[in-house]
């Protein structure tokens, strides 16, 4: 097969089709909204997906059939227990694999191969991966323990088909990290004389940057909480405030825009060239910035004193 012709197949894989069909769909989305007002899709299906929690109170009224599909907004606590659990399980049989030699079990190693996932020796490097997959499991354990101790959850709903995507999602990000391991069959392929003599700069930045923008989001989700407790931090109230402090300053969802930086954090690891986890980012992107922008819209209409320096995702920008 020529070269040109590989390249051609790689490209077109599973993971990176879908991923790349997730954020057209959401970029889509996000541009509709930006419409004027008398444009916008006035389906209703079609709006109830698209928000969640306080931003489907600001939407279009809902119908009762989409109300029967409500699911409490604290359920979000489920995405982050699955993604320790199944992620954690990724995370095993990767340094089983690493450390000890152990192949990945048949299925496990089918199902990468289903979604594109290439036998080669050389390319990515191993240490990528597994850094990568351990900062997702972090990244799930801190929001899982922020949804128990942090999150001060209303009577907000999502859509049953949001709860599903949620879950969902979090078995295939992990999935799409695991693809990229060098494979030689069932083995981990590793270049070099061990994992170590890996490491590079760009794994150190990535680092950095994963505990810089999880910091970050941490502080942004103690602000949100606080807003709901007193000096005791006892829970009194399940109403809207206007947040100030830490990246509040700049923009209204400083959360998402956290979430994205951590997601390019995990590209920088990778060494900033998979193309794979950019059509990740790419997706990340389009979707915390559909939410910041619907949840800058509910501010602003809710508070007339909103300040106004404040930008939806991107501080200065959007």
């Amino acid at each position: 097969m020529a070269p040109w012709a590989g390249a051609e197949l790689a490209a077109l894989d599973p993971l990176r089709t879908l991923w790349l069909a997730l954020a057209a769909a959401f970029l889509l989305a996000l541009l509709l909204q930006l419409l004027p007002c008398g444009l916008l899709p006035g389906g209703a299906l079609f709006q109830d997906l698209i928000r969640y929690g306080k931003t489907k109170s600001a939407g279009p009224p809902r119908p009762a059939v989409c109300r029967a599909f409500d699911v409490p907004k604290r359920y979000f606590s489920h995405f982050y227990i699955i993604s320790v659990l199944w992620n954690g399980f990724l995370l095993w049989c990767l340094t089983q694999s690493l450390f000890l030699g152990a192949p990945f079990p048949n299925w496990l190693h089918s199902l990468l191969r289903i979604l594109g996932a290439a036998q080669f020796q050389g390319g990515e490097l191993a240490l990528s991966a597994f850094l990568v997959l351990v900062f997702l499991w972090l990244h799930s354990l801190r929001r899982l323990f922020e949804c128990f101790y942090v999150s001060v959850f209303s009577n907000a709903v999502i859509h049953v088909v949001q709860y599903c995507f949620g879950l969902a999602y979090y078995v295939l990000v992990g999935l799409t990290v695991l693809s990229q391991v060098p494979l030689d069959g069932r083995h981990v392929y590793i270049i070099g004389k061990n994992l170590v003599m890996q490491a590079r700069w760009f794994h150190i930045l990535g680092m950095l940057m994963f505990i810089w923008s999880s910091a970050h989001q941490y502080k942004c989700h103690v602000i949100l909480g606080n807003l709901r407790k007193n000096k005791a931090g006892v829970v009194i109230h399940c109403n809207h405030r206007i947040p100030f402090g830490d990246w509040f300053e700049y923009v209204s969802s400083p959360n998402y825009l956290a979430e994205l930086m951590i997601y390019i954090s995990m590209a920088v690891t990778f060494g900033f060239h998979n193309l794979t986890w950019w059509l990740v980012v790419t997706y990340v992107f389009f979707s915390q910035a559909l939410s910041a922008f619907l949840s800058h819209r509910f501010y602003k209409g809710k508070f007339v004193s909103y300040p106004r320096h404040r930008r939806a995702f991107l501080p200065f920008l959007f």
